[in-house]
């Protein structure tokens, strides 16, 4: 069994440095926690692999394509593979868990 908590997640994440994190990575599937302050602009390009966004703490918007939608802790949110999208206008920090599939490369 693999199991995560979140705090050590972000901690971890944290330490290094860094935006993402990925915890797992498995035949069919990858998970990452993603992080990005108040007021930062989120970078991300497509991504080759349908993901699933879960929104752990935090508030901004997201658009995937054309379509834009609040989001807030608990969140859920699917990007189909190859989906310019980009999360936006966060107020308060946010911290998503993202989840990958097939793996992320």
């Amino acid at each position: 069994m693999k199991a995560f908590r979140l705090d050590e997640l972000e901690a971890e994440r944290a330490a290094n440095d860094g935006a993402y994190l990925r915890f797992l990575h498995e035949r069919n599937m990858s998970a990452g926690l993603y992080a990005l302050d108040a007021g930062a602009a989120d970078r991300q390009q497509p991504h080759a692999q349908d993901e699933v966004y879960f929104v752990v703490s935090g508030r901004g918007s997201i658009t995937v394509g054309d379509e834009t939608t609040y989001v807030a802790r608990g969140s859920v949110v699917y990007v189909p593979a190859g989906v310019t999208h980009k999360f936006h206008h966060i107020s308060e920090d946010l911290r998503v868990l993202v989840v990958f599939s097939p793996p992320e490369s």
